[in-house]
């Protein structure tokens, strides 16, 4: 066990690969020479040359295009949208093409690319930098989509991903590369040193790609979330003094359904929690399943704790953040109902 931050896991998920993998590809914007923008993939292409780690056009489109071109070939792209916020230009090629080729092919052909996406705020990106699209994503049938919120998931879920024959959606909440975030700004960061999930192997092993979580146990009422509010949601557990018990999805789809049931049946209450905005955000989505199926388990109504349905703000950037105040409002309600 080597203690690593999430961008450290992250690099060593792609170098295992590489290493492991001479279908393996890497490339992007500025994710060669220079080592990503988030210094993800720093050092990969003075180890593995230029044919296998390289830089591309600023061209979303382009990016993703041609790794569909590669994936058809039988190479396994591992590419780069420089902020989760510029996929749009690239959403032709996802939607329609990336998820579809199986389906047209008649099983002859398979799309295993994965596109890694920093997304979500607390940065003080602003609106361009600091989206959270992953509703977008789990709408479209062929797409699997992944949201790790610690070091040790991060690496076996890129793993798992570069291995998986689907386009595989890798949003890495970028507040977290460094350590985790529990909403209060106000305080000093906390290094991923200080967290137990910072002990990640050096070596491959994978986290599978259609499991969930419980990273904290409880018998008063569920919460269901991932990526960053992860940490928000256990501050806000912490403070309430309510027993929650946190699931931490890590893929949103395929859903890990069994666990999430069986919690909600387990605690008979239920919180949504994520960072997106909230009309039909992912947790719309969750609530709908919960309701299906845990409703004669249900003691409150759902909650949902979300972003709000405007662009993310830059000068009232933690009026929109779901911080621990919010969930732990939400707590309350829920358990007052």
């Amino acid at each position: 066990m080597t203690r690593m931050t999430m961008v450290q896991a992250l690099r060593s998920a792609m170098d295992v690969m590489l290493a492991r993998d001479d279908d393996v590809v890497v490339y992007g914007q500025d994710v060669g020479y220079f080592g990503g923008v988030f210094r993800c993939t720093d050092g990969l292409q003075a180890k593995f040359g230029s044919s296998r780690v390289f830089d591309a056009p600023i061209s979303e489109g382009g990016i993703v295009g041609t790794a569909i071109g590669m994936a058809a070939y039988g190479l396994k792209p591992v590419v780069e949208v420089q902020f989760a916020d510029y996929f749009y230009p690239a959403s032709d090629q996802i939607v329609s093409e990336a998820a579809r080729l199986r389906y047209r092919s008649a099983g002859d052909f398979d799309c295993p690319i994965t596109i890694r996406m920093p997304c979500g705020g607390g940065i003080y990106g602003g609106q361009t930098h600091s989206q959270s699209p992953e509703a977008l994503f789990t709408h479209v049938c062929g797409l699997r989509t992944v949201m790790p919120c610690n070091p040790y998931d991060a690496k076996g879920l890129l793993i798992s991903a570069i291995e998986c024959k689907d386009p595989v959606i890798f949003l890495e909440p970028k507040r977290l590369y460094n350590g985790p975030f529990d909403g209060h700004h106000e305080r000093p960061l906390v290094p991923w040193s200080q967290h137990a999930l910072s002990e990640v192997p050096e070596g491959h092993y994978r986290v599978p790609l259609d499991s969930a979580a419980v990273v904290r146990p409880g018998r008063d009422v569920t919460v269901l979330t991932y990526g960053t509010m992860v940490f928000v949601s256990e501050a806000a557990a912490q403070e309430s003094g309510i027993d929650a018990e946190i699931v931490d999805l890590r893929t949103l789809w395929p859903l890990d359904l069994p666990t999430v049931v069986a919690s909600v049946k387990k605690t008979g209450r239920c919180v949504i929690v994520h960072e997106a905005t909230r009309t039909s955000g992912f947790g719309a989505e969750l609530a709908a399943l919960v309701q299906e199926h845990c409703f004669y388990h249900l003691e409150a109504p759902i909650e949902r704790v979300t972003g709000w349905d405007t662009p993310y703000p830059h000068a009232l950037e933690w009026a929109y953040f779901p911080g621990p105040a919010r969930v732990a409002a939400a707590l309350r309600r829920t358990m007052e109902a």
